[in-house]
């Protein structure tokens, strides 16, 4: 499978060959979603929190004597009954909501996402990525520019997620550049995940994090689909 890679003006200068068992799998939808919930659900932070009635400040005095008042008895004014009082049954922090799936399995449903991108024509391979200054309008309007003319139909919006940038090694001075465009993230190579491929629209890959991706889950074996 091969496919076009352009340098940062738009220009097609040469064709890359695309690693069948990243990039040429079928569509699971069942697979890929029970990866989406179960990284989602992995990285949820819980932090509600109420209080029963032993956690309420106050109520250690019994508000009137058991018997002979012609009231109902109570022990606290911090019984769930009485306004200001605990919670019964409420949320707590030690919750888990932690999901297993085999590694296999979301390595494979990652690579189905991918191949995705290429499915649907939105990944476009980026022969290198050089910038006159790490400046934020310059990464604009490089990656504008170079969108116009591959894709002139996309509209990138600032209160959508459109282009995931992904480079083969660490760059400070292109991620602190980056940072400020809302529809643009920058990701690593061997750092990629499925929520964020699936979450912006647009795949922008620089060529020598193919190689990266490649080396990283050490593919041997073609994966079937």
């Amino acid at each position: 499978m091969k496919i076009n890679t352009y340098n940062q003006k738009g220009e097609k200068i040469s064709q890359v060959e695309l690693p069948e068992q990243i990039f040429g799998l079928k569509m699971n939808q069942d697979l890929v979603h029970q990866a989406v919930v179960a990284q989602m659900a992995n990285t949820r932070t819980v932090v509600g929190h109420a209080k029963n009635k032993g956690e309420v400040r106050g109520g250690g005095r019994k508000p009137w004597k058991q018997k002979g008042t012609g009231r109902a008895r109570h022990g606290s004014i911090r019984s769930p009954l009485w306004k200001g009082g605990g919670v019964t049954f409420g949320p707590t922090p030690d919750r888990n909501f932690t999901k297993k799936i085999n590694q296999k399995m979301k390595q494979k449903a990652l690579f189905i996402a991918l191949s995705s991108k290429v499915t649907d024509n939105e990944m476009v391979v980026l022969s290198n990525l050089q910038l006159e200054a790490p400046k934020t309008k310059n990464v604009s309007v490089t990656v504008n520019g170079l969108f116009n003319k591959i894709k002139p139909e996309a509209v990138f919006k600032k209160d959508r997620h459109e282009i995931l940038l992904v480079m083969p090694k660490k760059d400070e001075e292109m991620q602190r550049a980056s940072r400020n465009l809302p529809y643009l993230k920058m990701i690593l190579a061997d750092s990629l995940n499925i929520v964020d491929v699936l979450k912006y629209k647009y795949f922008l890959i620089v060529k020598d994090a193919l190689a990266i991706i490649r080396e990283h889950y050490n593919l041997k074996d073609k994966v079937k689909s």
